[in-house]
């Protein structure tokens, strides 16, 4: 009898350990999953609900990102998201006689081209909202005025059904996108937009404030050591 109860004291102790060990190692891929959702949410709407992912999930797959596009820029090359695959870019929307919040925003994009001016994995673009006027020419001037570096820092015009979708369907712009203020000036979005390797928006941030925008530089570090 003695002998028995101290069979069914053994297998009930280790089932125990069995059982603390099976909970541990639950709770540690618990843990090791958890580790493993990116730092940086993605953005599927207008309303920049972030959503929370690790880079490989499944639910990537159908998720929103930029669609195709082509665009020319101030060196009348075309520029299309074939030229942005592998680089982690920074999208906005300006016109070259706007006299009101582009100048900041331009100088605040400056950094930005200045910080990762030797990492070729870093681009910016910058979608004219006025295509007519913004030909080539006055980009390729407006880019030597400012200091815009060809290859880093795209200006880029084009058709202007294409650039007005793409700004309000992908980057979600703000809907009074292109509309007259007054003669001299639109109504456009001081939004810039981080937008990943995969084409996937990570960030959205106010490209006339400096504190946004020097959040800006470190999730495009972020972003470059994701993997």
């Amino acid at each position: 009898m003695k002998k028995l109860l101290k069979q069914i004291s053994f297998v009930v102790a280790f089932a125990s350990i069995v059982l603390i060990n099976t909970h541990s190692h639950a709770k540690l891929q618990e843990v090791e999953s958890s580790a493993q959702v990116s730092s940086l949410p993605y953005y599927a709407s207008a309303d920049f609900t972030p959503h929370w992912f690790s880079p490989d999930s499944v639910e990537l797959i159908d998720f929103h990102r930029v669609s195709d596009f082509t665009f020319i820029d101030q060196d009348a090359k075309h520029i299309s998201q074939v030229d942005m695959q592998g680089k982690v870019y920074v999208a906005s929307f300006f016109f070259t006689s706007c006299p009101g919040i582009c100048p900041r925003m331009r100088s605040q994009l400056s950094k930005v081209q200045a910080k990762f001016m030797d990492d070729d994995k870093v681009s910016i673009i910058s979608h004219s909202i006025q295509p007519n006027n913004d030909t080539v020419k006055v980009l390729r001037d407006y880019a030597d005025e400012n200091g815009v570096v060809s290859g880093k820092w795209h200006l880029v015009t084009g058709d202007r059904d294409s650039i007005y979708r793409v700004a309000r369907n992908d980057y979600f712009a703000n809907e009074d996108l292109g509309e007259y203020v007054s003669d001299k000036d639109f109504l456009h979005t001081e939004n810039l937009v981080l937008v990943d390797t995969k084409r996937h928006i990570r960030g959205i941030y106010n490209g006339l404030n400096n504190t946004s925008v020097g959040h800006l530089m470190e999730d495009i570090k972020t972003l470059r050591s994701e993997r």
